[in-house]
């Protein structure tokens, strides 16, 4: 459990040295979330569709409680896929504003831009020292998610492989990652050629 924050923490840590944009971290927290729910047995896969429990429990972390409570609990059940989007909108700016109410980061004096810039980086707590704590053991689902955000190369060779599940949320994440890329690069190039003409190139 947990591992969305730890993700957050870590990312946070070394954002001065490899920044990590919004979108990304944010489809990127969703599957972490989804992850940990999973776990818990709050929610099982059928196929891709996540199908939650009769009467999941509350996980104590009110970010994962807000997760828990955006499950789709009717059929049609949404796939993994969905949920990244869905839940990913905005995810990482939630995260930052929870964790700033909690006392967890600070912000540079002086400084008003989130997440660029003077980025607010955390404080000292036994939150990020659990958080280091498992970037340091190399823990295989977060060091997964790490290389999707390209804060490392690869997983280590020793890692056992993933489960059924897990191998799943991880093909949806690297997914909806190359789609979101995609996107971009189609608005850039539209940009790009409605400046063309706007200059009369």
């Amino acid at each position: 459990m947990g591992t969305a924050r730890d993700l957050m923490i870590g990312v946070m840590d070394r954002a001065l040295g490899r920044p990590v944009a919004q979108g990304e971290l944010s489809l990127v927290l969703a599957g972490a979330e989804l992850l940990d729910l999973l776990g818990a047995g709050a929610v099982t896969l059928d196929g891709e569709n996540l199908v939650p429990g009769d009467r999941p429990e509350p996980c104590g972390d009110p970010l994962l409680d807000g997760a828990l409570a955006a499950l789709v609990p009717d059929e049609p059940h949404e796939t993994v896929d969905d949920w990244l989007w869905r839940r990913g909108r905005g995810l990482a700016g939630e995260y930052l504003t929870a964790f700033e109410a909690e006392g967890l980061v600070a912000r540079p004096r002086g400084s008003w831009l989130r997440l660029r810039g003077d980025r607010p980086l955390p404080v000292d707590s036994p939150a990020r020292l659990r958080a280091a704590h498992r970037w340091a053991a190399d823990e295989p689902v977060l060091a997964t998610l790490a290389t999707f955000l390209r804060l490392r190369d690869d997983v280590p060779d020793d890692c056992p492989p993933p489960e059924e599940a897990a191998r799943t949320v991880f093909g949806a994440v690297v997914e909806a990652l190359t789609e979101l890329d995609a996107v971009r690069r189609r608005r850039a190039i539209e940009n790009a050629a409605f400046a063309n003409v706007w200059r009369g190139a």
